[in-house]
């Protein structure tokens, strides 16, 4: 046995979505970062051991940007055939090849050192390796989703559903119980040119009937969520058992679908079966601020929103497949999007403790709708962003710059409902062809139209009185955020379209300035896969012209943003 000592400005705890994009964020703003995931995999339930899709906010030009489309986007580029272990190496290169980055994965967290109201370090167990691995940082994020943390710091949580009379909130059950959502196996499947046959294993369940099965979704293109225990017993100590019970279901529903009766599966084989829970809820950190039923019917209307969810109250029977009454589960509707404030991502007693994902400070009914990975994603860029800041200021996190956190998400190409996007002063000199370009907002919102739309030849220009120094240049595409599929499948088809690049995408472009009274070209990109687009630039020019050339299909161009600085 070995041990190794880290020391860091910013601890992650937990490699899914949302702690995998905290670590990167908080990397790419230069700090000195450890992320620690008790898999061998980064993604969490994204993850090819779990292989839940990453799903978000509802409804027009409300989807996710900053890092997880960056990811997102990558794997379409890379993985046209979905395959779950090339969607893995996209996660994991975008933390592995960050070099501020040290990356602990098969670590899992087993104890924590604290000093009054501070955590001085965490402790993680590397089975691997045979190593013991000590983290000491300034701050820490639990992203665990079990919020590890909590138990191991004497961090403030919150278990189980809330009563109606807690908080005021109507969908909230009459008294407090310890019960919440429950655990999934999926499963998916693959189709074939020929009849296969399934032979079940012996200890699985039996269901001869669809009655047996009311209320659950047989038709192509489920993931069989339904197939969901635990939310009636202890969802962080059980689920080794609850593991066996889930494959049980999971092995006789597709015996059902395959031998008893006709449902249209000849062809299909079980091609992946998870052996790893996913889960919806366990422990849930208590915040400066606790996110309420109230809050999201609301709309969120924060003044320190730093996020946004938008997926309906999605309240999941504890019962899960066990529930005969229903399908499972309520879809309650909320606004979407609706704000979750910075207050709620931080711990109300450990004052260098953060969270993202779904162990946020969030009632049940709450957090129903904050849980999706597409949310919890935001939330980690967020923690992360802001860590950065707490770091760079010498504040604490409770007393950053909220302004500045939103203006540096709004950068980094991460939408805030209500907080418009801030102009360089060099951006708002430049005389333009195209003001949509810089009205401060990087996608189409509110029905309006907020891109510069251009056919090959056109250029996007900015000129300047007198030659500026220019630093950096950054751009926004339209990478189509009201495509209709998701970053990996279900199930695989023979016959089926290709999860590609969005058309809309501009794939080629280049960049020329004038300097000293001579147009140069300075960059040229082919093969372009980014939404939100960086270049240094560091020279002193007069006129600079961004000139698509060619897209993944569309024949129109269109560009969000254009700043300058």
């Amino acid at each position: 046995m070995k041990t190794v000592h880290h020391k860091a400005d910013f601890c992650v705890v937990g490699g899914g979505m949302a702690g995998t994009i905290a670590a990167i964020a908080a990397a790419r703003h230069g700090l000195k970062v450890v992320l620690m995931q008790d898999r061998p995999v980064l993604g969490g339930n994204a993850s090819s051991e779990i292989r839940m899709w990453v799903c978000g906010a509802r409804g027009k030009d409300n989807r996710e940007t900053g890092i997880l489309e960056e990811i997102i986007l990558e794997n379409h580029y890379r993985n046209e055939d979905r395959v779950y272990t090339v969607w893995d190496s996209v996660v994991y290169e975008k933390a592995y090849l960050e070099k501020n980055i040290t990356l602990l994965l098969n670590c899992t967290c087993i104890d924590a050192k604290r000093e009054e109201n501070r955590i001085l370090s965490v402790k993680g167990w590397q089975m691997t390796s045979e190593t013991y691995h000590i983290v000491e940082a300034e701050y820490f994020a639990d992203c665990s989703g079990d919020s590890i943390l909590a138990p191991l710091t004497n961090a403030k949580y919150m278990l189980g559903r809330e009563s109606r009379d807690d908080f005021g909130e109507s969908l909230a059950p009459a008294e407090r119980d310890n019960k919440t959502m429950g655990l999934s196996c999926l499963l998916q499947i693959r189709e074939t040119d020929s009849p296969k046959k399934f032979i079940k294993p012996e200890w699985a369940r039996t269901f001869k009937t669809d009655e047996e099965l009311n209320f659950r979704n047989h038709r192509m293109g489920t993931n069989f969520w339904w197939i969901e225990l635990g939310g009636d017993r202890d969802s962080i100590h059980d689920t080794d058992d609850l593991r066996h019970e889930l494959l049980s279901i999971a092995f006789g529903v597709w015996d059902h679908l395959k031998n008893q009766g006709d449902h249209g599966f000849d062809n299909w084989v079980l091609d992946w079966i998870g052996f790893l829970p996913g889960k919806r809820e366990s422990r849930r950190y208590v915040g400066e601020h606790i996110i309420t039923q109230n809050d999201v019917e609301a709309g969120g209307k924060f003044s320190d929103t730093v996020a946004y969810g938008g997926w309906p109250m999605d309240d999941h029977n504890p019962l899960g497949f066990n529930h005969r009454e229903s399908g499972g589960n309520v879809n309650h509707p909320c606004p979407s999007p609706w704000g979750i404030p910075w207050r709620a991502l931080y711990s109300v007693n450990i004052e260098n403790l953060l969270f993202a994902g779904r162990n946020i400070s969030a009632t049940h009914i709450a957090m129903s709708s904050s849980r999706v990975m597409g949310t919890c994603s935001l939330m980690g860029q967020a923690v992360g962003t802001g860590v950065a800041i707490a770091v760079k200021s010498g504040k604490n996190v409770r007393n950053i710059d909220i302004p500045l956190l939103q203006q540096t998400l709004l950068y980094d190409d991460c939408f805030i409902p209500g907080v418009k996007r801030e102009l360089s002063m060099l951006t708002k000199s430049a005389k333009t062809n195209s003001e949509t370009v810089r009205n401060g907002f990087d996608r189409d919102y509110d029905g309006r139209n907020n891109a510069w739309e251009g056919k090959k030849g056109e250029r996007i220009e900015y000129s300047f009185d007198s030659p500026v120094f220019v630093e950096e240049l950054r751009l926004i595409f339209d990478s189509d955020l009201n495509r209709n599929y998701l970053n990996m499948p279900c199930i695989y088809p023979l016959k089926e379209e290709k999860y590609k690049i969005p058309k809309t995408l501009i794939k080629s472009y280049r960049v020329l300035a004038e300097i000293d009274g001579e147009e140069r070209e300075i960059i040229s990109v082919d093969n372009n896969r980014k939404r939100f687009i960086l270049h240094k630039i560091n020279e002193r020019l007069s006129k600079i012209s961004i000139e698509p050339l060619k897209t993944y299909g569309s024949e129109i161009f269109r560009v969000f943003s254009v700043d300058v600085k």
